[in-house]
């Protein structure tokens, strides 16, 4: 691969507006070439082959070959860039992980977050290669349903998370929103050293948490921040109580 500190980027998305809006942000950072670009998989792997990029921001929903597939394939050839996938969907977090992949950016992509992918990107290239652990392995934004349109929500800014049948309810201040997902889907895509687990139906930001206390019953609670208090699941008080030092 080239120099990781002039990156040679591939950009693949079936949407030619979101290939341009990429093109733009790329633009207005130093050390970036875009080395090619593709609307669909296909393409994709042909253009890879010939240009050789560093680095591949990849749309994941594209019809015919997927996002998915790309990665698969281009991890067995000779180039075998990095890969940051960039999508509209936060669902396929995991599966993209499982291909190695080295970030995920919902769309519409931030610039900023943009440019935290790429020094992902280049840490990830200058530690050798795929043999490194990939430096970002959980979904760190959600898109969710508000009033006419959608919202963007940091997962670091989500202070607990509660389940409402098959719905879990993100809490941040004062706020709320509802989003289609398992409390165990979120457990595995959100960072354990961010948040824990503490009741069958509860997740807490870690640094939410300001003590806890057994009653008489010896039953365990959070309290919170905020001044609020969260009781704790029984089968949840030993992981509890091993984050506060005490297990």
């Amino acid at each position: 691969m080239s120099d990781v500190r002039d990156l040679r980027i591939l950009v693949v998305d079936d949407e030619p507006l979101a290939v341009e809006r990429l093109q733009l942000l790329l633009a207005r950072l130093p050390g970036v070439t875009v080395a090619g670009t593709a609307n669909d998989g296909e393409a994709a792997l042909r253009i890879a082959q010939a240009v050789a990029p560093d680095l591949v921001l990849l749309d994941i929903a594209m019809p015919g070959m997927d996002g998915i597939d790309v990665a698969r394939a281009l991890s067995e050839s000779a180039v075998d860039p990095a890969i940051v996938f960039v999508t509209a969907f936060d669902n396929f977090a995991v599966a993209a992980f499982d291909v190695a992949a080295i970030d995920y950016l919902m769309k519409p992509v931030q610039p900023d977050r943009l440019e935290r992918a790429l020094d992902r990107v280049r840490a990830h290239l200058a530690g050798g290669g795929r043999e490194a652990r990939p430096a970002a392995a959980y979904v760190e934004e959600f898109w969710v349903p508000d009033h006419s349109g959608l919202v963007r929500i940091a997962a670091r800014d989500i202070e607990r998370i509660t389940a409402e049948r098959d719905y879990m309810r993100l809490h941040v201040g004062q706020r709320s929103w509802l989003i289609h997902r398992t409390i165990a889907k979120l457990e595995e895509e959100l960072d354990p050293a961010m948040f824990i687990r503490v009741h069958r139906s509860v997740m807490l930001r870690r640094d939410t948490i300001t003590g806890l206390y057994r009653d008489e019953a010896a039953h365990w609670t959070a309290r919170l921040k905020d001044g609020g208090e969260q009781r704790i699941g029984r089968s949840y008080v030993d992981a509890v109580k091993r984050f506060a030092g005490r297990g």
